[in-house]
């Protein structure tokens, strides 16, 4: 998450529960924010990759298809590749750095900064904890608690640029048994049912080849990007759920971080209190007898519980749950 992994992004992860946050991001006040960030994620990732191609460039490739899915325009991401290998003041001298700690009821959280001043960023990030009853710890505290993961966001209808039919079907997105096929094709891990779009999940290494096989198979890609999943959830009560939110917030609001993860398990009950908006799923069961796999048989992917860890990273807040696994 990931998915905005950004305020007015809560970027990342899973999305069984998406705040609104996600529908007018690129069009409330944050805007500017927003492409900040993402403008520098691609500086970042052009000037570690060593080359402004991003056919040659996976990391640029990725960071391009995730501003893609925010809207950026073309001239800004123009801008922000050239600024990676500019010089004097235009030169970028971000690198990378990650925080960890814990937040209010044992939460895990994860922080993903791209800063030019360590100092500057620990300084904010260490407040933000403070401030919202927890604490910043060292290196490796709460990593192990997530696992990296790719993630592409389909939509199931696009613009088709006919005025008398102005939406029509995304290829096989339109349709979740041949979506199903497409995305085993491409090579991806696991699928899940955002509401208007699907979510895809990959292995880190795999995201952009998964990308281009969607493509090649007619279907247009909303957006890519690496994001991280909780693998421990921490369920945590109502009132601690809205302390957890409020650190959230504040870090999110820090223009040097990128992305934040936290281990929340998002119930039912807390995703009402938060305010967020439910988003419902198409059933899968149907999909077991895919492949001649009966109600008990072995179908080719396996369903996860419902007790899943939430990601808050991006536009999206959702539980790691209902996800059709392929492989």
């Amino acid at each position: 998450a990931g998915i905005a992994m950004v305020e007015g992004t809560h970027m990342s992860g899973h999305s069984k529960w998406a705040t609104t946050k996600h529908r007018k991001a690129a069009q409330d006040a944050k805007r500017s924010a927003l492409f900040s960030k993402l403008s520098r994620n691609i500086t970042v990732a052009a000037k570690e990759g060593g080359d402004p191609n991003p056919d040659n460039n996976a990391s640029l490739a990725a960071a391009i298809e995730k501003a893609k899915g925010y809207s950026m325009p073309k001239d800004k991401i123009k801008t922000a590749i050239d600024k990676a290998f500019g010089s004097g003041k235009d030169a970028a001298n971000y690198e990378t750095v990650v925080y960890e700690g814990y937040g209010p009821a044992g939460v895990a959280v994860l922080c993903e900064a791209l800063t030019d001043n360590r100092n500057r960023t620990a300084a904010d990030v260490r407040a933000a904890f403070s401030h919202s009853g927890g604490n910043l710890g060292t290196s490796g505290l709460v990593a192990f608690q997530f696992d990296r993961k790719g993630q592409i966001m389909v939509s199931k209808e696009v613009e088709t640029g006919d005025k008398k039919n102005p939406i029509g079907p995304n290829g096989a997105a339109a349709d979740e048994e041949e979506f199903m096929l497409a995305v085993a094709e491409a090579g991806g891990d696991d699928y899940e049912d955002a509401d208007e779009e699907w979510i895809v999940y990959t292995a880190p290494g795999d995201l952009m080849a998964v990308v281009k096989e969607l493509e090649a198979q007619g279907i247009q890609v909303k957006g890519a990007e690496m994001t991280m999943i909780a693998n421990t959830p921490s369920a945590v009560s109502v009132a601690d759920a809205k302390k957890v939110m409020r650190l959230i917030d504040k870090l999110e609001e820090l223009e040097d971080l990128k992305a934040v993860y936290h281990t929340m398990d998002i119930t039912d009950e807390i995703a009402e209190a938060l305010g967020l908006v439910c988003v419902v799923f198409a059933s899968v069961k149907a999909n077991r007898a895919r492949e001649g796999a009966g109600p008990q048989g072995s179908a080719p992917f396996a369903f996860r519980g419902r007790n899943g860890a939430a990601q808050h990273s991006g536009n999206i807040v959702a539980r790691k749950s209902d996800r059709v696994k392929l492989r």
